[in-house]
């Protein structure tokens, strides 16, 4: 027979704890999926909580029929899958070499590295810089200016350090190139690091907005985040109210915003789930030694 777990009183509390936490962190989920699945005269009259009241899908309807937000939701899949590759590649080719100590100048390079993580140009000399690069109105501005995180860099440089090192002297011995021990060897075992930094790069832009705001212009270029934007600021939301046919007049704009935020949410909710196994393993291995 199984032994059973017994749970002391310390036990007990750090469980109501993590309740409570869990319940602050689920109810205004729960409070915005509600008011964009109910309909106007208990939104209007302050009734809707966390559960929906006179089910209405109204507001889903008139989101999914907007051209321009299916459009945005279409360029920031791509923005963020862009980002996220590019992101991957420049990370991996700065990590692996910053890992060997034959490297001549590497502490000078991760003074550099760590230099950058307190010390920055500010938001105008950066828009002067992507003005200057003719950027302004492009993919690029969004990609190009944050394509290496510092923080994640360092993490990726402790992750490599924390394999064994006869692996890699293993190859060299059988006449592998430095190339072909990364990828052939490095990479291979560094899937859990991979993925969590993927994951990190991933939601960094899909939840991205400030650059968006400072680079953008063009509304065939507007991610999510600045659709949200501007149908908050909005409460009328007239870019939603272009479909012709569509009645409109009867959504109300504290659900069509609500509904808005669930359709720009869902998405990277839904990718979390296939990488969840890899992103412990991978924070926890990634700090084994720096």
């Amino acid at each position: 027979m199984g032994t059973r777990t017994k749970y002391g009183l310390l036990d007990v509390i750090n469980l109501a704890i993590l309740f409570v936490f869990l319940l602050l962190c689920l109810i205004p989920f729960f409070h915005i999926i509600a008011i964009s699945l109910s309909s106007n005269a208990p939104i209007m009259s302050g009734k809707v909580t966390i559960f929906p009241m006179e089910l209405n899908f109204d507001a889903y309807t008139t989101v999914i029929h907007d051209s321009t937000m299916v459009r945005s939701l279409g360029f920031t899949v791509l923005l963020t899958l862009l980002y996220t590759v590019l992101c991957m590649i420049m990370t991996i080719i700065a990590a692996y070499p910053l890992t060997k100590t034959r490297l001549k100048g590497r502490k000078f390079f991760m003074y550099l590295i760590v230099f950058t993580m307190f010390f920055g140009g500010g938001i105008i000399p950066d828009y002067i810089l992507v003005k200057e690069l003719h950027l302004l109105d492009s993919i690029w501005s969004l990609v190009l200016p944050s394509l290496v995180n510092p923080f994640y860099l360092i993490i990726m440089i402790s992750f490599f350090n924390s394999l064994p090192a006869g692996l890699e002297e293993s190859a060299e011995i059988d006449g592998s190139t430095f190339v072909g021990i990364l990828w052939r060897i490095i990479l291979p075992l560094s899937m859990p690091i991979l993925a969590t930094l993927s994951l990190f790069y991933a939601v960094n832009r899909w939840n991205g907005f400030s650059d968006t705001l400072y680079y953008i212009t063009n509304p065939d270029l507007y991610p999510l985040q600045l659709k949200l934007y501007q149908l908050i600021i909005n409460s009328s939301s007239p870019e939603l109210q272009l479909q012709e046919g569509a009645n409109v007049a009867q959504v109300m704009p504290e659900s069509l915003k609500a509904a808005s935020i669930m359709f720009a949410t869902i998405p990277i909710l839904v990718v979390y789930p296939w990488l969840q196994r890899y992103f412990v393993s991978g924070i926890m291995l990634g700090s084994v030694k720096g």
